[in-house]
């Protein structure tokens, strides 16, 4: 049985992580512009974003390794500008790249980073074990990470993390170039997180992560929040759906009040919050040319279209753009 993993829920009255107003530049650009943020205990929130937005940047103040330009970041009520060792010892952070002293075992690391966070023998072997357990690295301990997969690495990575039990968790890009068996270990174990009072603070690529974390959502673009709030309300604020019908021959010219109807060779599109209806109306108006119709695709609004539409990306652009570099 998977033993508890997360530190005890912190007061509802205050959240673990409050981020107010703070702000970031780098020479002219301006990496971050009054982002506000709060994660309360049990909370997930998936921040989302292009390439650039700001994520990462965001993070590593949080996480006390960039020093913000103004603004106020809280962990546990600690300020990390005016006590970072404290606020520090609050939080464990996984950054997109692997933390690993590579010529050691997997339990060398992780008892080499228990130890950092205080940690001493009964409570550190512990607290190896549950999170060797979590993250299915049971059978890997006894080897050095310079012979790990990369999954294996990604896995041991995120245990060191959480190690000390922290109450606020960040986790940049944790599944990028992670393998199945992976990602469904790390999922699972952010829900579990959550469940036990964990706040985690979580940047993906992967929208289904989102759902399936059901996280509440922040999205950022050039450095500001330009939306947040559940996946649904997202959805029903800012997505949109898409219907295309096919033709054999050129697409009909076909006209439904109010629609927007494009004609692209032997296509008709539609972008429309509630497709199947649109597609009645246009199926009612074909007539003859209906003997010519090929084919029909429904694609219901998502949180892609979402970011799409708030950001005029493509997720998936800023996906390959993130396995490019």
């Amino acid at each position: 049985m998977t033993r508890k993993l997360s530190a005890s829920a912190c007061s509802s009255q205050v959240p673990v992580l409050e981020v107010v107003e703070v702000t970031k530049s780098y020479g002219a650009h301006r990496a971050l512009q009054a982002v506000d943020l709060t994660v309360a205990a049990g909370q997930v929130v998936g921040l989302l974003g292009p390439n650039g937005a700001g994520k990462t940047t965001l993070l590593s103040i949080v996480a006390g390794l960039l020093q913000a330009d103004g603004g106020t970041v809280r962990v546990s009520g600690s300020d990390i500008a005016r006590d970072p060792l404290r606020a520090q010892r609050s939080l464990g952070f996984a950054p997109q790249g692997t933390g690993l002293y590579e010529p050691l075992t997997v339990e060398q690391n992780l008892r080499f980073f228990g130890e950092l966070a205080g940690l001493r023998h009964r409570q550190l072997d512990r607290r190896i074990a549950e999170v060797s357990e979590a993250l299915l690295l049971g059978g890997l301990r006894s080897r050095q990470c310079q012979q790990l997969s990369g999954g294996e690495k990604r896995r041991a990575h995120t245990a060191i993390a959480l190690i000390s039990q922290p109450p606020l968790v960040l986790m940049d890009e944790p599944t990028v170039g992670a393998d199945i068996e992976t990602r469904v270990a790390l999922i699972r174990l952010v829900r579990d997180l959550a469940a036990q009072g964990t706040a985690v603070l979580y940047t993906t690529h992967y929208l289904p992560e989102v759902e399936a974390l059901d996280a509440a959502v922040v999205l950022v673009n050039e450095g500001r929040v330009i939306a947040r709030g559940s996946v649904d309300q997202l959805i029903a604020a800012h997505g949109s759906g898409e219907l295309e019908l096919r033709f054999t021959g050129p697409a009909p010219l076909v006209e439904v009040g109010g629609l927007f109807i494009q004609r692209d060779g032997d296509r008709l599109c539609v972008s429309t919050p509630d497709p199947a209806p649109v597609a009645a109306q246009i199926l009612h108006k074909l007539d003859a040319d209906i003997h010519r119709l090929d084919g029909i695709s429904i694609l219901r609004p998502s949180l892609e279209s979402v970011f799409l539409n708030l950001t005029g990306h493509h997720l998936r652009e800023s996906e390959d753009q993130h396995d490019a570099a």
